[in-house]
């Protein structure tokens, strides 16, 4: 649902919330969490993880192509005809 972009600044404004709550049974720093992120329909989800977790580890944040661009389309979608240029002359 969200692009890798999205996914890391989410996690990041998680881990921030997280850290500044300053539990006494949270670690100083790094945290672990899942957050499942529900979408309008069936197939529309997101599983965020903290960012740190895919640093050198060949773990993948989950790369969609279409999550990648969909707000793109969606801006474009959302303009009106005017200001939309075609790219053809």
């Amino acid at each position: 649902m969200f692009s890798v972009k999205e996914k890391m600044a989410i996690a990041k404004v998680i881990e921030k919330a997280l850290l500044r709550l300053n539990h006494p049974e949270m670690p100083d720093e790094k945290p672990v969490f899942k957050l499942h992120v529900e979408g309008k329909e069936s197939c529309s989800w997101a599983d965020i993880e903290p960012n740190w977790t895919f640093d050198g580890t060949g773990k993948s944040m989950g790369y969609n192509l279409f999550n990648e661009i969909s707000r793109d389309l969606h801006n474009m979608a959302s303009q009106s005809p005017e200001n939309v240029t075609t790219g053809s002359t």
